[in-house]
C-alpha cells in the first residue's frame, strides 16, 4: 500500500534533536572486513538517494546522493549528518501507520519544493533485515528534475538521437509545451513539432525491429 503525505512545505529545518553520526547495520559491511560489502557497494551506486534510518532517527547509512540532498535541504544549519524536518515528518508518518495497520506492508510518499523550485520525491518504507533485531526507515529520495535528465539521456542513446533532438526530447519528458521548448531553445514552433515528430518516429522504428527480433 502507497499513501502519499498530506503535507508539502517548503520550510527546511533539520532535525536537531536526532544524533549526527552513523551506526553500524550487518549486511552494510563484510563481517572480517573494513571494505563495503555488496550491498553497500549497489546502494552507493544509486542515481537516487537512499537514506537508512533508526526508529529514532538516527542515521544509519546514506549513499552520497542522499547526503548531497540532505545537504541542499539543510543550508541553513551547519550540522552534519542532520535529517532535514521534512523528510523525517514523512518517517514519522510511516512509524505512526504502523501502530494502526500493523500488518500492511505499506509506502509513504511525499513531495518536496524548496526555494530554488527544486522538487524531491520522497518515499519511505520499512527495512527489515533477517540479522537484524530492529527494522530500519529506508527513505529513497528522487530529484525530480535529475531523474527526467537521466531518463532523456538514456532515451537519447537507446533510440540514436541527434544532440538537439536530445535537448527537444528532454524538455518534453520534463512536461515543458510545445510553446515552451521553443522558447527555451530559441526555436520556431514547427521545428520543435519536426523535431518530436522525428523522435516518435526513430521510436516505432526500434519498436518495429524490436517486435521482428522477437
Amino acid at each position: 500500500m502507497s499513501i502519499l503525505a498530506p503535507t508539502r512545505n517548503s520550510h527546511i529545518e533539520p532535525v536537531e534533536k536526532q544524533k549526527c553520526f552513523e551506526q553500524p547495520i550487518q549486511g552494510l559491511r563484510s563481517p572480517h572486513s573494513k571494505q563495503p560489502s555488496l550491498l553497500q557497494a549497489i546502494i552507493d551506486s544509486f542515481f537516487d538517494g537512499v537514506l537508512i534510518l533508526t526508529k529514532t532517527g538516527e542515521w544509519v547509512h546514506a549513499n552520497e546522493f542522499a547526503r548531497r540532498i540532505c545537504r541542499q535541504l539543510s543550508q541553513h544549519t551547519s550540522q552534519v549528518n542532520s535529517v532535514p524536518q521534512p523528510i523525517w515528518r514523512v518517517c514519522e508518518s510511516l512509524i505512526e501507520s504502523r501502530e494502526l495497520f500493523p500488518n500492511q506492508k505499506m509506502i509513504i510518499e511525499s513531495e518536496i519544493d524548496t526555494a530554488n523550485s527544486t522538487t524531491f520525491r520522497i518515499r519511505v518504507r520499512w527495512l527489515e533485515l533477517d540479522a537484524s533485531t530492529q527494522p530500519y526507515l529506508l527513505a529513497i529520495l528522487e530529484d525530480q528534475y535529475q531523474s527526467t535528465q537521466n531518463a532523456a539521456n538514456t532515451d537519447a542513446k537507446k533510440y540514436g538521437l541527434t544532440p538537439r533532438e536530445a535537448e527537444v526530447w528532454s524538455l518534453k519528458r520534463a512536461n515543458y509545451s510545445y510553446k515552451e521548448i521553443a522558447a527555451q531553445l530559441y526555436i520556431g514552433y514547427n521545428t520543435v513539432k519536426k523535431h518530436l515528430k522525428n523522435i516518435y518516429a526513430k521510436q516505432q522504428e526500434l519498436h518495429w525491429t524490436e517486435q521482428r527480433e522477437v
